[in-house]
């Protein structure tokens, strides 16, 4: 289990506060079905609530470490019914060199569509005027 330092703590409690409970635990308790949703929740906001509704306070103290101890996070608070979850998001992964749609990879046409795109969003140089050969001094017509 993770521990913080009592500034780390009073930071996510702070951030924590404007947050709306995200996953409720009733009256079954943790089934797998709750457990990988807190996991997904976890994996998206790093920082989340979890409601308790029906379930004593000594059970609440158990369900919260077994819920840290499953999914590998770290308790912020326990305040009442409400749990504090946190966890670190996982590094994401770099995409891949080739474009997909849908998972397949894109038709010619259709990469060529897109990289003329990506070539028309880049932003063009503008080069200066040139200046005309003469330029220092002006021809006069005689009449």
């Amino acid at each position: 289990m993770i521990e913080f330092t009592p500034e780390r703590r009073r930071a996510l409690r702070a951030a924590a506060h404007h947050l709306h409970p995200i996953v409720t635990v009733a009256g079954k308790g943790l089934a797998d079905t709750v457990a990988k949703e807190i996991d997904r929740s976890l994996k998206a906001h790093e920082l989340i609530k979890v409601k308790l509704q029906g379930i004593e306070r000594e059970d609440r103290e158990a369900l919260l470490g077994e819920i840290c101890e499953k999914l590998d996070c770290a308790p912020v608070q326990h305040i009442g019914n409400t749990l504090i979850l946190w966890r670190e998001k996982p590094a994401v992964a770099e995409k891949s060199a080739v474009a997909t749609r849908r998972g397949k990879p894109l038709t010619k046409k259709q990469a060529a569509a897109a990289q003329e795109s990506r070539r028309r969003a880049a932003p063009r140089r503008v080069s200066a005027p040139a200046k005309p050969a003469s330029a220092s001094t002006p021809k006069r017509r005689t009449p």
